[in-house]
């Protein structure tokens, strides 16, 4: 199961707060099915069966934002994928704490 770290970052707005913004992905995230995701202070973490899953849904959130009343939008995607295992966020959070 792949993983996708993804921050939207919206430009040129009125003000510097973003939290608007992370509502409206937020609530695309709450529509969506059979994925798992994780707000973090700098991004989302989102566990899909795919990485087509992934790329729909950053697609999905990053038009969300981009429709609004933003003219300009920068958004980063890290993905993590395995063939040998599946991942999962709480699996790879379970791994360093056993470390740790």
């Amino acid at each position: 199961m792949p993983i996708m770290e993804i921050s939207i970052v919206p430009l040129g707005t009125k003000t510097p707060s973003v939290s608007k913004y992370i509502v409206k992905v937020l609530k695309v995230l709450k529509s969506e099915k059979s994925i798992k995701y994780q707000l973090t202070a700098m991004g989302t973490i989102i566990e899909a069966s795919s990485l087509d899953k992934l790329l729909a849904i950053a697609k999905k959130m990053h038009k969300t934002v981009l429709n609004g009343d933003v003219n300009r939008i920068v958004t980063t995607i890290k993905i993590d994928e395995r063939k040998d295992k599946s991942l999962t966020i709480e699996g790879k959070l379970k791994s360093v704490r056993k470390k740790l």
